[in-house]
C-alpha cells in the first residue's frame, strides 16, 4: 500500500474519517477475532474442534462466522482435506502473521499497565456509584 508523503496515511483509507485506522480496528479487534488470530498464531494449524476447545467460551456458530470473515479478509487460510471423514484445518496466513508484533506490543502494554486500568476503574466506580437509599 503506497503512503501519501504529506499525511503518511495509507492511500486506500478514507482521509475524511476521524480515525484513519478505524476500518482496520473493525476487522482486527471485533469480538472473537483477536482470540482466534492469537490462538492460530501461537498454536499453528488447527481443526475447528481444536480451535473451539482452545477458545472455550465461543459458540460454534460464532466461530464459523468469524473464521469465514477472517478467510474473506485474507487473515486465515482454510484447508479442506478430501478424506473420509472430511477434515478442515485453519491456520493464520502470512498477512495475519504480520499482526503478531501488534499483538505482542498490546500484550506487553497489558502486562505493564493493566493494574493501573483496574485501579482507575475501581476509582471511577467508587466515585460514580449511586448512593444507597436507606
Amino acid at each position: 500500500m503506497r503512503q501519501d508523503a504529506v499525511t503518511s496515511t495509507p492511500r486506500s483509507l478514507d482521509p475524511r474519517q476521524a480515525c484513519p485506522i478505524d476500518p482496520v480496528v473493525d476487522i482486527i479487534f471485533s469480538r472473537w477475532t483477536t482470540p482466534i488470530l492469537w490462538t492460530l498464531n501461537s498454536r499453528g494449524r488447527l481443526r475447528f474442534v481444536e480451535l473451539k476447545r482452545e477458545i472455550s467460551t465461543i459458540t460454534s456458530k460464532v466461530l464459523t462466522e468469524r473464521l469465514r470473515q477472517l478467510e474473506r479478509d485474507g487473515l486465515v487460510i482454510r484447508t479442506y482435506h478430501r478424506e473420509i471423514p472430511p477434515r478442515v484445518e485453519y491456520e493464520i496466513s502470512d498477512l495475519g502473521r504480520t499482526l503478531a508484533p501488534l499483538f505482542a506490543t498490546l500484550a506487553e502494554w497489558a502486562s505493564v499497565n493493566w493494574e493501573q486500568v483496574e485501579k482507575a476503574r475501581a476509582t471511577y466506580e467508587a466515585a460514580n456509584s449511586a448512593p444507597s437509599v436507606r
